[in-house]
C-alpha cells in the first residue's frame, strides 16, 4: 500500500510544478513509437520518445528502467494523421525509484496540468499493462 501512496504523491498536479522534461528534449530524445492513435489518451494521436537513460530499457525490455529515465508522449490532434502539426500536450513519466514513477500532463504552454482524476488514471492504466507480454516496467506498448 505504501508504494501506491508514493506514486500518488509523486503525481504532482499543481500549476506551479515544472515539466519533467526541458524544452530542448528533441535534440536528445529518441522516437521509440511512431505516430498512432491512442484510445487511452483522449483519442489523440501520440508519438512516444525516450530520453537517453530510458532508451535501452524501452527498446530491449531486458531490464527495468534506470532511476531518472523519462518516457514522453507528444500528443497531437486526433485528425493529425502524421503528427506533423502542433503538439497539443505532452504526457510524461519519470522513474523515481525501483517502483515509483512521477506522472505529468503538460499543456502546449508547458504548464503542468492535472485534474483530480488524472494521476489515478495514469497509474491505473500503466500498472495494469506494465507487465509482459504487452507492457514493460510501467509502459504499455510493445516497441516496433
Amino acid at each position: 500500500m505504501r508504494w501506491w501512496f508514493l506514486v500518488l504523491a509523486a503525481c504532482g498536479g499543481g500549476g506551479g510544478d515544472e515539466p519533467l522534461f526541458d524544452e530542448g528534449y528533441r535534440s536528445s530524445y529518441v522516437e521509440v513509437r511512431n505516430c498512432r492513435s491512442s484510445g487511452d489518451h483522449d483519442l489523440n494521436k501520440v508519438r512516444i520518445l525516450a530520453d537517453p537513460t530510458a532508451l535501452n530499457a524501452y527498446t530491449t525490455r531486458a531490464m527495468p528502467f534506470p532511476v531518472g529515465s523519462i518516457v514522453l508522449k507528444e500528443e497531437y490532434d486526433f485528425s493529425d494523421g502524421s503528427c506533423a502539426g502542433p503538439i497539443i500536450e505532452w504526457t510524461v513519466m519519470k522513474k523515481l525509484d525501483a517502483t515509483t514513477w512521477d506522472w505529468q500532463r503538460v499543456t502546449k504552454d508547458r504548464d503542468v496540468a492535472f485534474g483530480d482524476e488524472e494521476p489515478s488514471r495514469c497509474i491505473n492504466c500503466h500498472t495494469q499493462c506494465g507487465k509482459p507480454p504487452d507492457g514493460h516496467d510501467g509502459t504499455c506498448a510493445i516497441p516496433p
